[in-house]
């Protein structure tokens, strides 16, 4: 591959992820030298991936490929791609509801879209998962703008607030919400819920894996056993939520979880999913928001729910908690949710491979 290949590029922290948003037509029209590109840009593979723009961390090591839609209704089409940090791996088997956050500012300032007075909705195809979702982005006076009084948690300060909406998101990977149609699955003599609500995930009380599900991230990044615990069941449902061979994918997402301590709903402790997560997911906590309403899960005999058919369902992280609302039918089943991201432009420009 040439040095002198490049590419137009907007660096972007979205939620609490962070990466590179690309058009479409400004990469490689071929997968395989599109890849290529992109590991080089990420300097991966390296554990430190000091050749390239990547932060030495799954949650910094992100891409965006976005280009206008084609589909009544919507905007613009985004894909997600995971760039491996120590593997030349990059996989589209997974969804990202956090770089998402950042899809439509980068929309509208790429003129793809235009703005529509002091907010500009955005619907978005997820082309990883055949799913929509609609963003709603500050533009007053017709332009982007991150300034703002929104804070999440795990993000320093505050910028414009960017609610993201998801409806039909049960099954976008592996087909329904329960795969295997059960609320409890035993594996390797754990239970778990197999679920997929926008995210695939597999979701464990700490308790029954030897953890109290309150470690920090360090902690759990360093207990050798736990994580062989479960990676052991990782692969062995990778059939049973319908995505094969997961050896070398970043999906299921793994989730311990445990009774909340600072007056949510729920505690997670997330595995994305050889590493502990920093925070959790976007739609990692919307999956998990999702098992907590299913009677008999795991979920279920940890978690403090608010009735209602509208629930906001705190989800408590190692650096703060997601707030998840989920709107129910009456057999008290998620119908949407929606939840509130921020993102902020880093840099705009050429990025070299």
């Amino acid at each position: 591959m040439s040095d002198e290949l490049s590419a137009r590029c907007m660096w972007m922290r979205g939620g609490t992820s962070k990466g590179g948003y690309f058009l479409k037509q400004d990469l490689p029209a071929d997968t395989a030298e599109r890849d290529a590109f992109l590991l080089r840009v990420m300097g991966s593979p390296d554990p430190r991936q000091i050749d390239g723009m990547g932060g030495a961390d799954p949650l910094t090591s992100k891409v965006a490929v976005v280009s206008e839609s084609e589909r009544e209704g919507i905007d613009v089409d985004y894909l997600f791609l995971q760039v491996f940090v120590d593997q030349a791996i990059v996989t589209d088997a997974q969804n990202c509801g956090n770089i998402l956050a950042g899809i439509g500012p980068f929309a509208i300032e790429r003129g793809l879209v235009d703005a529509t007075g002091d907010e500009t909705r955005v619907a978005i195809f997820m082309e990883n998962t055949g799913q929509v979702a609609v963003a709603t982005v500050q533009t007053p006076g017709g332009k982007v703008t991150y300034t703002g009084q929104a804070a999440i948690d795990g993000v320093p300060g505050t910028h414009a607030p960017i609610p993201l909406e998801f409806r039909d998101t049960a099954g976008s990977s592996c087909g329904a919400l329960l795969p295997t149609g059960n609320a409890v699955d035993v594996v390797n003599g754990v239970p778990v819920t197999l679920i997929d609500n926008g995210m695939p995930c597999v979701v464990m009380k700490a308790s029954d894996l030897g953890a109290t599900g309150y470690e920090d991230r360090d902690s759990l990044d360093a207990d050798t056993e736990l994580k062989r615990r479960i990676e052991a069941i990782r692969l062995a449902v990778g059939e049973r939520m319908n995505l094969g061979d997961v050896r070398e994918k970043s999906v299921p997402k793994m989730m311990l979880v445990a009774p909340p301590r600072n007056g949510g709903a729920i505690t997670v402790r997330s595995f994305i999913p050889h590493r502990a997560h920093a925070t959790i997911g976007v739609l990692g906590a919307v999956s998990v928001a999702t098992a907590c309403l299913i009677e008999g899960s795991p979920a279920t005999e940890v978690a403090q729910i608010p009735q209602g058919t509208r629930k906001t369902v705190s989800v408590e992280h190692p650096t703060g908690e997601m707030s998840c609302v989920l709107e129910t039918d009456d057999d008290g089943a998620a119908i949407s949710a929606a939840l509130l991201r921020t993102a902020r432009k880093l840099m705009d420009g050429t990025v070299f491979a």
